[in-house]
């Protein structure tokens, strides 16, 4: 049995890319012109969404608050438009299939992919990296945004040398194998800087001693079982150099439990008969999404964080529901009763998460003996109804009365994409 082929892989990001697409729109350089993606009917503390990258060569880092980017920088500010990058993003996609199949792209996030590439080179006689600059440069000539790509033996390596090699490469190209990996970055610091490692797994490796991926090779394997658990065969892995998880593991993969969630953080303290009508929107929401997608549930989650005055105070609490549905009706109840259950009523509240858990296929449907199937179908119908004409007149075409009371945020959210505007 011959042996494996050594695979090749390629992480392309799109640099800054809210702000290179606002900068393309504005018929502006975004490698020259300071420019900030961030809304500005929102506080100085909002979160810049992206800053173009002749600001990052300034100091200011992607996702800072308004309010800290140094006083004597002149810029232009952005308000999102979410569906635009979106477009944006669709339109590059269509750039990597015309070099790729599908089935060898993972999407990371709107702007990141990674590809499995190994069959392609000998096809088109190319390298890796001459592969990953026609790609780029086909993007920035029919897009105009600029990228960066990283290529590893595998996944890991791709990723962090495109996090790590690349910024500091002339053609925004980073390049590791496993040699190469140990070699050059072995003792590089932070160790934030690499892929899955956070400020907690930095700080607890830091009280052991260890502030680079070659303390972590050398280490004690014990010793970091016993910190980490089983993430520590990850960070292992990681600190050789070695990553065995393939886009086509990717694509197999199926969770075995599923939900899905919406949450927001509101413009302003809401007390508790506010968050209590919002709550119940989001839940609302939740069920549509559910009916859209043929899908129940039997269990529900809810997150609250207060006023950060009051400490880091929260409240969190889950309810089983005596049916398996998509039911608004029935949903809604166990949601407001969840709620009144769990929250302090006299402490302002500043965010809102809730989730709905094992989520299943509507087949798996089940009632109680307090349920009317009759009454049930019908609300089914309805919210199918709704749906409907969401979709032909926009989202804010049917509402609700609780939708129009003082405070309600469902309105505004649905001119929203990911929490942002969507510029439509």
């Amino acid at each position: 049995m011959g042996q494996e082929t050594e695979r090749t892989y390629l992480c392309i990001d799109l640099k800054s890319f809210y702000a290179s697409v606002e900068c393309k729109e504005r018929g502006l350089d975004p490698m020259t012109t300071n420019l900030v993606v961030a809304d500005p009917e929102r506080t100085e503390k909002t979160i810049c969404l992206a800053v173009s990258p002749s600001m990052k060569a300034l100091g200011v880092p992607g996702r800072c608050r308004v309010f800290e980017i140094p006083k004597g920088i002149d810029y232009v500010m952005a308000p999102p438009r979410m569906q635009l990058y979106i477009n944006y993003s669709a339109d590059i996609y269509s750039i990597y299939l015309k070099y790729l199949a599908k089935e060898d792209i993972h999407s990371y996030s709107i702007d990141e992919i990674m590809a499995d590439v190994t069959d392609y080179l000998p096809l088109y006689q190319l390298s890796a990296k001459e592969l990953g600059m026609r790609i780029m440069d086909d993007i920035l000539e029919n897009i105009g945004i600029p990228a960066a790509c990283g290529i590893g033996t595998n996944l890991y390596l791709a990723k962090v040398a495109l996090d790590i090699t690349a910024k500091h490469a002339e053609d925004h190209i980073g390049v590791l194998d496993e040699e190469t990996y140990r070699k050059t970055l072995w003792r590089h610091k932070p160790l934030t800087d690499f892929w899955r490692v956070g400020p907690g797994i930095a700080k607890k490796l830091g009280s052991m001693g260890i502030f680079t991926m070659e303390g972590i090779a050398r280490a004690e394997e014990e010793a970091l079982y016993q910190a980490f658990g089983i993430d520590a065969e990850l960070l292992i892995d990681h600190a050789w150099g070695r990553e065995p998880t393939t886009i086509a593991d990717i694509k197999a993969y199926k969770s075995k439990s599923n939900s899905i969630s919406s949450g927001q953080v509101l413009g302003c303290d809401y007390d508790f008969e506010k968050a209590k009508l919002v709550t119940k929107e989001m839940a609302d929401m939740l069920c549509l999404e559910l009916v859209d997608k043929g899908l129940v549930t039997d269990s529900i989650t809810l997150s609250v964080g207060y006023n950060s005055r009051y400490g880091m105070k929260s409240a969190h609490g889950t309810t089983t529901m005596t049916v398996t549905t998509s039911s608004a009706k029935q949903i809604l109840s166990y949601t407001e009763k969840l709620f009144e259950r769990i929250v302090d009523r006299h402490t302002p509240i500043h965010r809102i998460y809730l989730t709905f858990n094992r989520v299943v296929d509507e087949a798996y449907q089940q009632y109680d003996l307090f349920t009317d199937p009759a009454e049930l179908e019908r609300e089914h119908r309805l919210q199918k109804a709704m749906l409907d004409i969401k979709e032909k007149f926009g989202k804010n075409a049917i509402l609700k009365g609780m939708n129009l009371v003082e405070g309600a945020t469902a309105q505004e959210r649905n001119r929203q994409i990911g929490g942002h505007k969507s510029g439509e």
